[in-house]
């Protein structure tokens, strides 16, 4: 019979925590990544999954903090020819809630999947129960992306089929995001001293490549929405000397007052200083 499985049980460590004081969005994924290989293999996906495009798109409804435990509930929820999708539900351990809702992509693009396979998957498939993707729309130049992140990948940033790990990827986005914000004014200093940080409620991640051990990868991060209090940002990973770019993550946060836990507006200056960068979108 159909139904949700347990692809993963953990908790929140300490050095797994952010300046904003919670879960980082890298160590989310470090989780994702081990349920999306225990998924696949429960699928007989295992052996194909290295073929495929991925993408994530994941919308964060709560805070996990330091010392949570928590638990991710997996399940295919749509499938066709070519591609499938896969539900986790990552849910806080102590009280049934869900905290995170994920949709994981498998594109294999010109390949179609095996028969029994997709027989298989298509047995297993359950309704999602989470929130749809909402598309956002794409910058229509890089101009005015800002260099963000550059630097070289470690043999520790591989998973182990050999591939960059999802958190290794992730956590270079989230430097991108800091380096931006300290673009605009929002520094460690005006963090500290505001006592304000920055949370993630929405991601959307499209991974096409995967540079090697030691290949030099860079950053570009543009902001593509700013609202009352909301930032959205847009990072590409790329070559520094092709442009060929490995992995694009949308990041829709905002501003959070750390002692309220809530949104809080961003002032004039950092305003004004966000318009001047602002990348047109369509």
């Amino acid at each position: 019979m159909a139904a949700w499985i347990e692809t993963c049980r953990s908790v929140v460590s300490p050095w797994e925590c952010d300046v904003t004081e919670h879960f980082t969005i890298a160590y989310y994924f470090d989780r994702l990544a081990d349920a999306a290989v225990t998924t696949a293999e429960n699928l007989g996906l295992r052996d194909l999954a290295g073929s495929a495009l991925r993408s994530f798109d994941v919308r964060f409804v709560r805070e996990l903090r330091v010392g949570a435990s928590f638990h991710i509930l997996s399940a295919p929820i749509a499938l066709d020819e070519n591609s499938v999708r896969l539900g986790h539900q990552v849910i806080d351990s102590a009280d049934g809630e869900v905290t995170a809702w994920a949709e994981e992509t498998l594109d294999y693009a010109a390949t179609s999947l095996p028969l029994l396979i997709r027989e298989a998957i298509g047995a297993r498939r359950l309704a999602w129960p989470g929130p749809a993707v909402e598309r956002r729309p794409e910058p229509t130049t890089l101009d005015q992306f800002i260099p963000t992140v550059r630097d070289r990948i470690k043999p520790m940033d591989l998973d182990s089929g050999g591939r960059v790990a999802l958190s290794g990827l992730v956590h270079r986005f989230t430097a991108g995001s800091i380096q931006a914000l300290a673009a605009i004014g929002a520094t460690s200093a005006y963090m500290k001293t505001e006592r304000r940080g920055y949370s993630t409620f929405e991601l959307a991640l499209r991974v096409t490549g995967s540079p090697r051990s030691d290949d030099p990868i860079l950053v570009e991060t543009g902001i593509v929405h700013l609202g009352n209090s909301s930032l959205r940002f847009v990072h590409r990973m790329c070559d520094p000397a092709s442009g060929a770019e490995y992995a694009r993550l949308g990041q829709f946060g905002v501003q959070l007052d750390l002692d309220t836990r809530r949104p809080a507006p961003l002032p004039e200056r950092l305003r004004a200083a966000t318009t001047r960068l602002l990348v047109p979108v369509g």
